[in-house]
């Protein structure tokens, strides 16, 4: 479940901040393929790669990992 809540944050935040997938997966140095995995929740993302997202659209790390249960 965090997984898909991660990935949906990312993608959010990634299309706010005018990313487009392979944009961003250029800049945090994986594939567009590895970075759809992650925004659909069907890949858990490393902490180096949480890291690199958030470094690149300019959010805390917490902004995508912190998990608010229904």
């Amino acid at each position: 479940m965090e997984e898909e809540y991660w990935g949906r944050r990312i993608r959010a935040f990634r299309k706010l901040k005018g990313y487009t997938q392979r944009e961003l997966a250029e800049k945090i140095h994986v594939s567009v393929s590895v970075l759809g995995e992650i925004e659909r929740g069907n890949r858990l993302p490393t902490r180096k790669i949480l890291m690199d997202i958030a470094r690149v659209l300019d959010i805390e790390l917490e902004e995508i990992v912190t998990y608010k249960k229904n």
